[in-house]
């Protein structure tokens, strides 16, 4: 799947995105999903690989317990890591 909630609103995007959670767990199945969103690709994901010029730069396995939230201080440490690797810093205020 590439971008597949890209174009949802934000409501919308967290019901897609747990009903794909609920239907890997029924069926097992391997989903490949592209996506530029760090926190859906940690809700989803047991693993995330960072491309770097065309390759991976990382390869990341996610051991988050399921069902998964962004309050979680793991998922935290997670995401934190990958924003860093991606090279996004939070700004601090002056």
């Amino acid at each position: 799947m590439d971008e597949p909630f890209a174009a949802l609103d934000a409501l919308t995007r967290l019901q897609m995105q747990r009903l794909i959670a609920r239907l890997w767990q029924r069926h097992a199945a391997t989903i490949l999903l592209v996506t530029h969103d760090v926190d859906e690709a940690l809700l989803l994901a047991d693993r995330v690989l960072v491309l770097e010029h065309g390759r991976v730069g990382e390869d990341l396995p996610i051991d988050l317990e399921r069902p998964r939230r962004t309050t979680q201080s793991d998922f935290a440490q997670l995401r934190e890591h990958l924003l860093k690797r991606l090279g996004v810093t939070e700004q601090q205020d002056a």
